[in-house]
């Protein structure tokens, strides 16, 4: 009966247990395995279902908002130290990138939201229940917000844009950020965005002129294209474009917006039409750069207006005051320190002088000599003579009346300057690279050769050019040894001879010997009449002729070949003419600077920054140099 009983009525009550507690512990084990995977996709969709919605923040104020979304307002986590801890992990990671202010803000920030949420998350009834978390609220534009940015990110929502209109995700290594803080200015915006809209409409008026049924809409291209022509031909920068600029730019657009809308127009020919357009613009860009070239050497080649007006009214001034130079003693001792300057700009040998006598410890055993041509042999003498230089002396001398046969055999003019050369070359570094390396060499010109004829009692003499500024004492290089070198010169060994192989031609160089510069030269007068070095410069150029301006460059470097003394670099550093890279320091140490190159200082085209060494040795206050305008 028993085992009927339990066959009949059912499942005996401990197969009934033992059920249950299989059933009990699957459910166990499938809600264990849940729990983690419900937990993993919830932080990873930032709890979505809960109402949480992450949106992209572009100011400071937002950036907590994406440190809850990487878990500091989990909510399977009720302790507010575990949080706050959390919080202080993640601004350490982020620490650099913000000021200390910020981070101060966010932590008290992060800490107020976690303990408001912990307390309404204890309140709930239902432990273990999720509570929705509050959406983030987006605060008002700041100008002042500070982002993640670094230099030139402003937070705002402005410079957070991309091009398609959405908010840049600022964040580590992203291509908005990078772009926000390489931001710069564009300067005449204006301008260019004028240019860009007529290129355009110029593409697509000969599309829309072909078609009959849009006239009006030809006519309104044409007209817009007209104005904007007009509009530019006369401006170049925003400054310049008349105040309706923007409604006529509004009109030009919306011709475009029209054109652009018409389905009959080919692409086709609006693609042919903006290369011919492109191609017209290189040519034009190609066009201008060569003239504008041109002009530059037009420019510092010739004498600008103020200093003609300069040189005219003191010709005419002395002719009216008839004042004479007095003869000295001084100008043909030997032992006296004698200056050579050849110059036809009163304003540079004046600079010269002057600098030469301020930084000289005794002024009078200083003689200068000016060699000028007959145009400003007046203007010069005037000048110099109503104008004192400490104690030194000042003659100024007209180099057309020397009887000089050998000029006259040459048919060469009787004056001419140091000699300035732009040569190109490649060089090669220790790694074996291929560099082009462009350098502006000045040597001796032809009336160089003339002084020992000039000056016959003088022994030792210091050539200096007229575009250098004297800032130390020069007396030591009348004490210096030369050990039979007849020119003390400033070596210029970043250039060697063999690099100016296509300028010297097949001559007799030492191909590793380095070049030398004019500027500052010692000349040993008693050496160079006993080796006639003047009728063997004579005889090379001759033998060069068919190389025209180069042969003196030529006949300078093997005349004095093996003859050059070489002065130590602090004598002189040369490229302020044509160098904007020198350093601050280099050139307050040196004792004479060149300003070798087309930016002279006494020209607008000069090295601005170098222009106060020269200015500050200039006598400003002369009434002519105000009469005539005269402000370098």
């Amino acid at each position: 009966m028993k085992g009927v009983g339990g066959g009949v009525g059912g499942v005996s009550p401990a197969k009934r247990r033992w059920r249950s507690l299989v059933i009990g512990v699957l459910f166990l084990v499938v809600l264990s395995m849940l729990v983690p995977l419900g937990f993993l996709l919830g932080l990873h969709n930032g709890f979505h279902s809960h109402g949480f919605v992450p949106i992209q923040h572009t100011s400071q104020s937002n950036v907590i908002g994406d440190f809850d979304r990487y878990g500091t307002r989990d909510f399977w986590n009720h302790s507010q130290g575990a949080s706050s801890n959390h919080i202080d992990d993640l601004l350490r990671q982020i620490e650099p990138k913000l000021p200390k202010d910020v981070i101060g803000n966010i932590v008290n920030e992060a800490t107020n939201k976690t303990i408001s949420l912990t307390a309404s998350v204890n309140s709930q009834p239902k432990i273990g229940v999720p509570v929705p978390l509050p959406a983030v609220r987006q605060p008002p534009p700041n100008k002042n917000n500070v982002g993640f940015g670094g230099k030139g990110f402003t937070g705002n929502s402005k410079g957070s844009i991309n091009e398609s209109g959405r908010l840049c995700e600022l964040r580590y290594g992203s291509y908005c950020l990078w772009r926000e803080e390489n931001r710069e200015e564009m300067k005449d915006d204006m301008v260019k965005k004028l240019k860009d809209r007529l290129f355009v409409a110029r593409a697509y008026f000969p599309s829309i002129a072909k078609i009959p049924a849009q006239n009006k809409l030809s006519r309104e291209l044409k007209q817009n294209i007209q104005e904007l022509e007009r509009v530019l031909s006369e401006s170049t920068t925003d400054a310049d474009l008349p105040s309706q600029i923007e409604k006529k730019l509004q009109s030009m657009e919306a011709a475009i917006a029209k054109a652009k809308s018409v389905p009959t127009v080919d692409c086709n020919n609006v693609d042919k039409k903006l290369r011919q357009i492109l191609d017209m613009t290189e040519d034009e860009a190609n066009f201008h750069m060569r003239q504008s070239a041109f002009l530059f050497q037009l420019a510092v080649h010739t004498m600008p207006k103020s200093l003609h007006c300069l040189n005219m009214k003191l010709t005419v001034e002395y002719f009216k005051s008839h004042s004479f130079d007095k003869e000295s003693e001084r100008f043909s001792d030997p032992k006296l320190h004698h200056y050579i300057i050849f110059s036809k700009n009163v304003l540079a040998s004046s600079v010269v002088i002057n600098s030469t006598v301020m930084h000289a410890r005794e002024s009078e055993n200083q003689v200068f000599h000016v060699l000028t041509d007959r145009q400003n042999y007046y203007a010069m003498k005037l000048w110099f003579f109503n104008n004192t230089y400490k104690d030194a002396a000042v003659q100024v001398l007209n180099i057309e009346e020397f009887n000089l046969d050998h000029l006259e055999q040459a048919n060469l003019s009787p004056l001419f300057l140091p000699m300035e050369f732009r040569v190109s070359f490649h060089s090669v570094d220790n790694a074996g690279a291929i560099h082009n390396g462009t350098q502006y060499m000045s040597t001796f010109s032809h009336s160089h050769y003339i002084l020992p004829e000039i000056f016959k009692s003088l022994e030792k003499v210091v050539i200096l050019d007229d575009d250098v500024v004297v800032q130390q004492d020069l007396s030591e290089l009348w004490s210096m040894n030369m050990g039979g070198k007849v020119n003390g010169a400033l070596q210029f060994c970043s250039v060697r001879l063999g690099q100016l192989k296509s300028y010297l031609g097949e001559s007799g160089f030492d191909k590793n010997s380095c070049s030398w510069m004019s500027g500052l030269n010692v000349i040993d007068l008693v050496r160079w009449r006993e080796l006639g070095l003047s009728e063997t410069y004579r005889r090379f150029v001759r033998e060069q002729a068919n190389m025209g301006e180069g042969s003196a460059l030529q006949a300078s470097f093997l005349t004095f070949q093996d003859l050059i003394y070489a002065l130590d670099g602090m004598w002189a550093l040369s490229g302020l003419g044509h160098d904007y890279g020198l350093e601050i320091g280099d050139i307050k140490k040196a004792a004479v600077l060149h300003y070798n190159g087309n930016m002279k200082p006494w020209l607008e085209l000069g090295i601005p920054k170098y222009k106060e060494y020269w200015r500050k040795f200039l006598n400003q206050e002369h009434q002519f140099l105000s009469e005539c305008n005269v402000h370098p």
